[in-house]
């Protein structure tokens, strides 16, 4: 094997756990009405507002300015899958300073917090929120 050849499988093998996890990005979020959401303590936020599998939750300025209204779909939609839920939602959560409910969603009832749809960020890890404040997306943070 030539010097180039080795440099080019050494830097494949590299490159093998980036793959993997970009494979692992998260999907859309299903919660139980019940609980749908916990305060996270994040490094760099502080308290934020997450899923009970520690997602942080987002929300989209965009939809604040439509009063709520869904405008993520498509593409932007699996950038930012939205949170669903399961079962009925309680308004109000021990532990967790919010009010919460759900938008329809094609067939879904996607959550929402103090009246915006809800979301999560595909390349967000478990536990941490990477992208606040970025192209109008914020993430919830308790009242």
């Amino acid at each position: 094997m030539n010097k180039a050849a080795f440099l080019f499988a050494l830097a494949a093998v590299a490159l093998v756990p980036t793959i993997a996890a970009a494979q692992s990005l998260t999907g859309p979020q299903t919660v139980s009405g019940a609980k749908p959401a916990i305060e996270m303590k994040t490094g760099n936020l502080g308290n934020v507002i997450a899923t009970p599998g520690r997602y942080g939750v987002y929300y989209w300025n965009v939809e604040k300015k439509a009063g709520g209204k869904i405008r993520c779909t498509g593409q932007c939609a699996v950038v930012w899958p939205p949170v669903y839920v399961k079962g009925t939602v309680q308004k109000h959560i021990k532990g967790v300073t919010a009010t919460f409910g759900t938008i329809k969603r094609g067939s879904k009832r996607q959550l929402t917090v103090n009246g915006l749809p809800a979301y999560t960020y595909h390349v967000d890890p478990e536990g941490a929120v990477l992208c606040d404040n970025v192209d109008g997306w914020f993430a919830f943070r308790p009242k």
